[in-house]
């Protein structure tokens, strides 16, 4: 059954999902592994120039932690250590996908705006 909200509640559930996706590079690590696509810690790191080996780390395990991203260690050597989306982390990716095509919206507004009254003083 699908919860009631207010435009209070809505506007923290909203708050809150935004802080799951907050820093820099969470978004990028995420569209690294949407279509379900499992990759391994070092290949993150070469997908994502400009990404400390630090940086990388603990954005995985807050995704971890948060429950979009799943993390499985192989008892190797070299150890071998793969991430991919949960189910809940794959849902996330027509949300993304919507926001992405609603900012497509305000750039055909804007860019008819500029056309149809000319360029903006």
């Amino acid at each position: 059954m699908r919860r009631l909200y207010t435009p209070a509640s809505a506007a923290l559930g909203v708050e809150e999902v935004i802080r799951l996706l907050e820093g820099k590079w969470k978004l990028i690590i995420l569209f690294h592994l949407f279509d379900g696509k499992v990759q391994r810690y070092s290949d993150l790191e070469k997908l994502i120039p400009g990404i400390s080996q630090k940086m990388l780390a603990q954005q995985l395990r807050q995704l971890e932690e948060d429950g979009i991203v799943s993390r499985k260690v192989y008892p190797q050597v070299p150890p071998k250590v793969e991430y991919r989306l949960t189910e809940w982390g794959q849902a996330l990716c027509p949300a993304l996908d919507a926001m992405l095509k609603w900012a497509e919206q305000r750039d055909a507004l804007l860019l008819k705006g500029v056309t149809e009254e000319g360029p903006a003083d």
